[in-house]
């Protein structure tokens, strides 16, 4: 519920409005996981409450941390018994979250552990703010900063995305800033122009893989839909109207697009952009032959660069707990 539809509910009950700030704030800023927790709210509206309500919860099915950097990943289970995962990874700037926004997906990019299992459902505003708040007990770390990048296509659950983002960064509950949250696409065009149009200060960070059509279109099926120089003009129109910098993602896959003529087409493409290109060595997953190394993504990024393109190669966390996004899911869900 947003603040607004919490007052409703409370009016409804016949309580006055101060108490939808309680409630809103054991919510969001003490993360109370049952309402016998609001120990400042009266012991009959505690029931009442705990009778017409419920506050949802992530059983953790599975908790990994790293001895290499102390990523830890986590396999929850749903209410209705579907599994998502989310990471947590340590930076020098803080801690960092990766959230799930879908149970599977259904982009069907090649290289993604996550798609193979194909698209159950979205998930709910409620049960991405459970990521954040769930992990940041059972760690014990603060989170300081969101990137909607695990499981699922965030702007294919648009409106709950949009919601989430709402109540994360509400200022009476938790108030996260939306500059500190990344949301991830790869590539819907129409979503990326709504976005554009509510500024709402995120960081865009868009996966291309590819600078050929063909190619991209090979790697990922919804370039067929929404071609290379349609997404980039939306990046285009989305960075004219939030004066934000857009970040482009590229994993670097051995023999497929890791060429020269690779990157000078790229950096062709990203001429005039304020951007930052993120290389990310590809994850192998048992189901496909893609495979990628630091020596090689490394020298792309020097090919880059004598392109004047601000590019860097994504420090790899968690190898050693399968940390890649659907790794975990598929491994457990087998």
């Amino acid at each position: 519920m947003s603040f607004e539809e919490l007052n409703d509910a409370v009016a409804q009950m016949g309580e006055r409005s101060f108490r939808t700030a309680q409630i809103f704030k054991w919510l969001h800023k003490m993360q109370a996981d049952d309402f016998s927790q609001m120990t400042d709210l009266s012991a009959r509206l505690r029931e009442r409450l705990d009778e017409q309500f419920v506050i949802d919860h992530l059983d953790v099915v599975r908790h990994l941390r790293s001895k290499k950097d102390g990523t830890e990943k986590f396999l929850f289970e749903l209410s209705d018994k579907n599994h998502i995962e989310t990471v947590l990874m340590e930076y020098k700037h803080g801690n960092s979250l990766c959230i799930s926004t879908q149970v599977g997906c259904k982009m069907g990019c090649t290289f993604c552990a996550s798609t193979i299992a194909g698209y159950r459902r979205d998930l709910t505003p409620a049960e991405m703010l459970q990521q954040v708040y769930t992990a940041q007990k059972v760690s014990g770390r603060h989170i300081d900063s969101i990137v909607l990048m695990g499981i699922g296509e965030p702007l294919d659950n648009f409106d709950n995305v949009l919601r989430f983002l709402s109540l994360i960064s509400d200022s009476r509950g938790r108030e996260m800033s939306l500059r500190h949250i990344s949301v991830s696409t790869c590539g819907i065009v129409p979503r990326i122009k709504e976005l554009a149009e509510k500024k709402l200060g995120i960081t865009l960070s868009v996966s291309l893989h590819s600078a050929f059509n063909e190619r991209r279109s090979e790697i990922m099926p919804v370039n067929r839909r929404y071609p290379i120089e349609e997404l980039l003009s939306a990046c285009r129109d989305y960075m004219d109207k939030t004066g934000r910098r857009i970040s482009f993602e590229y994993a670097v896959i051995k023999g497929v697009n890791d060429s020269p003529e690779d990157a000078k087409r790229l950096a062709s493409l990203l001429k005039g952009f304020v951007c930052h290109v993120n290389l990310i060595p590809v994850n192998p997953i048992r189901e496909r032959s893609y495979r990628s190394d630091r020596g090689t993504t490394a020298a792309f990024a020097e090919e880059l660069h004598k392109y004047n393109i601000n590019a860097t190669v994504r420090r790899t966390l968690g190898a050693d707990i399968d940390a890649a996004c659907g790794q975990l899911r598929r491994e457990y869900e087998i």
